[in-house]
């Protein structure tokens, strides 16, 4: 384990645990005494240099729970040390750094997977398979929303409003699965725009929306906050045919669709995907490569670098500013 930064981080390690084919071995963490803490809770080493850890030979790979600024430093160590990487989002705050990242991790010839859940999600699935199907005839607007009330209920740890360790606040956070989604389903936006609100007074914001421009009208919507106790996740599409809603406030799909009749009518949800940590595994033990996962990371970074310029700058960012 590289860091329990994360809020997630014993997520995954008991991911690791419960794993039949992954065992957990050793913890680093930038901070020292919250590496030995866990180490002690889990009774593995602690290490406290990096680089001594990555040397072991008897360590296959690494989960990155790091803060996001130095996630460029450490994940680049760990593919030239010849680690698989399995890494919270965001992989990097800029295109360049995340650049940096997929080159060394294919010049190393390892395994890097992102975790992206809502990707690998049943409702995510029975999305894209009512597009296929063309049921909303043109696809006009995309809307994906998640927020929860972290800050006003000071819940989420003091360290994520650090603006230098996190690159950003509630979009960058939470708003990396909605911005995901509307990816997923509009694809690649010509440019982004963003506003960001600060209710609580926090380095980073607390409330914001981005907007997705396409060439051919169709607009993308991603919203994230947190200060909001009640706000349920939701997905939004609009299209020349029809309608599909997600989440308003149940878990329960609906659609309306021209081409199949009048009224409303509830899609089924299929079980969710495995995991992107069994994934990664399977990757591992194949020598498959995690090609959409990573696509779809490095474009969410791309699109969260568009919409923090966007906000610096007080301006629309057109993506291809960042190649």
């Amino acid at each position: 384990m590289i860091s329990y930064w994360h809020v997630h981080a014993e997520d995954y390690t008991r991911q690791v645990l419960n794993h039949a084919d992954t065992e957990l071995a050793a913890i680093w963490d930038e901070l020292p005494a919250r590496g030995q803490e866990k180490a002690a809770k889990y009774g593995v080493p602690y290490f406290a240099s990096l680089d001594e850890m990555l040397a072991l030979q008897d360590i296959d790979a690494v989960v990155v729970d790091a803060p996001t600024n130095i996630h460029r430093e450490v994940m680049v160590k760990a593919a030239k040390a010849g680690k698989h990487i399995f890494t919270e989002k965001v992989v990097a705050a800029t295109y360049r750094e995340v650049r940096d990242i997929v080159d060394a991790v294919r010049e190393a010839g390892v395994k890097l997977t992102v975790s992206l859940p809502r990707l690998y999600e049943g409702y995510t699935e029975a999305v894209e398979k009512v597009l296929a199907e063309g049921l909303l005839g043109r696809l006009t607007l995309a809307r994906a929303r998640l927020s929860h009330n972290g800050a006003t209920a000071d819940w989420l740890p003091a360290h994520f409003y650090s603006l230098e360790q996190c690159r950003g606040g509630a979009l960058l956070d939470l708003g990396c699965h909605p911005m995901y989604l509307v990816r997923r389903f509009l694809g690649v936006p010509d440019a982004v725009t963003a506003s960001y609100g600060y209710v609580t007074g926090k380095e980073v914001e607390d409330n914001a929306v981005a907007m997705l421009q396409y060439a051919s009208g169709a607009v993308g919507i991603v919203e994230a906050g947190f200060v909001n106790s009640h706000s349920p996740f939701s997905i939004e599409l609009h299209g020349t045919e029809g309608t599909l809603l997600f989440g308003f406030p149940e878990e329960r799909m609906q659609l309306r669709s021209n081409k199949r009749g009048d009224g409303w009518e509830d899609v089924k949800l299929p079980a969710n995907r495995p995991m992107a940590f069994d994934q990664w595994v399977g990757h591992i033990q194949n020598g498959t490569e995690a090609t959409d996962n990573i696509t779809m990371a490095v474009d969410l970074t791309r699109l969260m670098e568009a919409a923090n310029r966007s906000v610096t700058e007080k301006r629309v960012v057109q993506l291809d500013e960042l190649a």
